[in-house]
């Protein structure tokens, strides 16, 4: 029990850190890329702040399963975040540091309580197109057939791809451009599922808290006018039996004669 407080312990205490040097991750990611002609010292800045934060991330994974009173089940519980802090480690490509922070990033995002499920699907969303965008520039711009050289093509091609319009004014052409493509269109198909499905849900239960409302109404009305039929037939009864027990009245040919 005492380790499981210590892991939650944790676990809250590190969302605030961890959220921010995901923000420090992605300019260190998108200054390489928009600006491709900054100094080599920015450059290196850039790179060393994508490994501290790819680093830092898998810190608190293995600080997480130390505290964790089940290591095995936690292990189970978690593979995506073992996979993310061991993928940079087996060929340590860039895209590869992008994909396990992303993971990372989504899952200790999804434990924080103060993040609603729409808020964590819509970051999701804004996040997945400005990575892909980003990816796709990175990977695409100096291809010899490739027709995705500017940050707007990388962002138009990332929203289509996204809501799998796919107009194909743009696409890429190289192998990891499209491996790129598949997982954005595969990640925007869940996404945009979820999104779907809270509107819909959101349009029920406003359908169905109005016909509630509306029964309890009716319902309330009916009760109201059983009331006041009970009402009125007590009324009724109260006068009939008023009037029975009032005296008949007394003529004048009927008046007792007076004796002197």
């Amino acid at each position: 029990m005492k380790q499981r407080t210590a892991q939650v312990r944790w676990e809250q205490r590190m969302q605030t850190p961890l959220l921010a040097l995901a923000i420090a991750f992605a300019l260190a990611y998108a200054v390489p890329i928009v600006a491709p002609d900054a100094k080599s010292s920015v450059i290196t800045v850039c790179t060393v702040t994508e490994w501290v934060v790819w680093g830092t991330f898998a810190v608190d994974y293995l600080v997480r399963l130390v505290l964790a009173p089940a290591k095995w089940l936690f292990v189970r519980k978690h593979p995506l975040d073992l996979v993310a802090v061991v993928l940079p480690l087996v060929q340590p490509l860039r895209l590869l540091r992008v994909v396990s922070t992303l993971l990372l990033v989504g899952r200790r995002a999804r434990m924080a309580p103060q993040i609603t499920l729409t808020t964590y699907v819509g970051g999701a969303v804004v996040g997945l197109m400005m990575f892909g965008s980003l990816a796709v520039l990175h990977v695409e711009r100096d291809a010899p057939n490739g027709n995705i050289k500017t940050l707007g093509d990388a962002v138009w091609w990332s929203f289509t791809t996204m809501t799998t319009v796919g107009y194909g004014d743009h696409a890429p052409t190289t192998g990891l451009g499209r491996v790129l493509a598949v997982g954005l269109m595969i990640s925007g198909i869940a996404l945009l599922g979820v999104v779907t499905a809270n509107i819909a849900a959101w349009f029920i239960s406003r359908f169905e808290r109005d016909d509630v409302e509306e029964r309890r109404q009716t319902a309330m009305l009916e009760a109201l006018t059983a009331d006041v039929k009970a009402l009125r037939e007590q009324v009724a009864a109260l006068s009939g039996a008023g009037a029975g027990a009032m005296p008949t009245p007394v003529g004048p040919s009927e008046e007792p004669a007076v004796r002197g």
